[in-house]
């Protein structure tokens, strides 16, 4: 059996259930790894931040926040999907990183940190047996969903650090994107920033969140040239993941709840916004966003 449908030179036909061609349309079906062995780790600086400010983690509190998140999916008519847990693999919870949905199918990455990298294994065995086709294999360096994002039809960002996704991989999914027609848009930053959904996310069609200060002023104007909003939130909020949240569709954010000020201004906006407390886990260096893998939106 064949693992990856990708078509060498594009033209790869859009599944008939699955698939994503926006950050923003009504999410239907997700993907959320384990917190079952989820502790934090010193080589996440978002974890090694919350050490240094005298933070603790608690397990009992992390599995609370966990089930009360999956809660709010589900009360949001959103079916989610679990990854096997593996003891071996603490930070597995965060399935934005291990695997990407495109509009083509997934895209199973390639991934950086050595606690990360059997993380493949859980991610392609769910493919198979949802019967969810696999678009291809990232092979090339490192590749991380972090920092992939399908802003809207037609157009794919891609963060690079050069560490959790590196010039080879970035160059390989580009090409693969490029194939199919669409606009592959790329933006380097240093590493300490993680992925670039710690400084960016979509909250709705045409809007966006960013913390600006961390952002190179060419790529938001990039941003902006292609009819994107963007709602500027101060960098200490960022450092709190801040910009790390889930459009659900239907002009509903997810976010987590100490994200006040960009609640009040999503709301004059006129989005609904759902906010549980999931504190645990954006300490450790990880947010709504990374914990969640698209599986099925609406089209955008």
């Amino acid at each position: 059996m064949t693992l990856a449908v990708r078509r060498e030179g594009g033209g790869t036909p859009a599944p008939s259930h699955w698939g994503i061609d926006s950050e923003y349309g009504r999410l239907r079906d997700v993907l959320i790894g384990p917190a079952d062995h989820y502790r934090w780790q010193t080589g996440n600086a978002m974890a090694r931040r919350s050490m240094r400010i005298g933070r603790a983690f608690d397990p009992a509190i992390a599995r609370d926040q966990f089930t009360g998140m999956l809660e709010v999916f589900r009360d949001a008519g959103v079916s989610v999907h679990t990854l096997a847990p593996d003891p071996a693999l603490p930070y597995q919870l965060y399935a934005r990183d291990s695997s990407v949905m495109t509009p083509w199918g997934a895209i199973v990455t390639q991934l950086y940190s050595p606690w990360r990298r059997g993380e493949w294994r859980a991610v392609i065995e769910f493919y198979q047996q949802a019967e969810i086709p696999v678009y291809d294999v990232v092979t090339a360096g490192a590749f991380e969903g972090g920092d992939f994002m399908v802003l809207k039809p037609g157009l794919i960002v891609c963060g690079c650090s050069g560490e959790r996704t590196s010039p080879q991989g970035l160059a390989q999914v580009r090409a693969w994107v490029e194939a199919e027609g669409w606009e592959f848009l790329s933006y380097e930053f240093d590493p300490y920033f993680l992925h670039l959904d710690v400084k960016l996310g979509m909250l709705a069609e045409g809007l966006a969140c960013a913390c600006t200060d961390a952002l190179e002023p060419d790529f938001v104007a990039a941003l902006q040239d292609r009819g994107i909003e963007l709602i500027d939130i101060p960098y200490p909020a960022m450092l709190e993941l801040g910009c790390n949240v889930v459009a659900l569709g239907n002009d509903r954010v997810l976010m987590p709840s100490d994200n006040r000020e960009l609640a009040e201004r999503c709301r004059a906006h006129g989005l609904e916004v759902l906010a549980p407390d999931i504190g645990m886990f954006t300490a450790g260096g990880g947010g709504v966003h990374c914990m969640t893998q698209p599986l099925r939106r609406d089209a955008g």
